[in-house]
């Protein structure tokens, strides 16, 4: 089966938001602490993954329309570029603010793909 740059355009954006959140998710289950009573504990693990909420409601407005949700998955890798500091280290911003940014653009280049293959099969 041959991967058209279509269906690539359309799927990876798609997949690199999807994992992302996965990652960031991870990152919540330094919540849980022996400290704290279960109900403390899950208070905190559901605080710490509102960052991942916001990237699958951004995902989930992309989805139907690209250009918008490209905007706001850009939106929020500045978003996490600011608030997080990942400008201060490469590594930090390669792993949490490159993969928007990079998804974003991809959205919004997949649907200006989309509606220039559309003109040219009208002509």
């Amino acid at each position: 089966m041959k991967l058209m740059p279509s269906t690539f355009l359309t799927w990876f954006p798609r997949i690199l938001t999807f994992i992302f959140a996965g990652f960031i998710s991870v990152f919540a289950l330094d919540a849980f602490d022996a400290q704290y009573s279960f109900l403390q504990q899950f208070g905190h693990f559901l605080i710490h993954l509102i960052p991942t909420a916001a990237v699958l409601i951004a995902l989930r407005v992309a989805w139907y329309h690209r250009i918008i949700g490209g905007l706001a998955i850009m939106m929020l890798g500045m978003v996490f570029t600011i608030y997080f500091y990942t400008w201060r280290q490469t590594s930090s911003f390669l792993m949490f603010s490159m993969p928007l940014f990079v998804a974003g653009v991809l959205f919004i280049f997949s649907r200006y793909s989309e509606l220039q293959s559309r003109k040219n099969k009208t002509l």
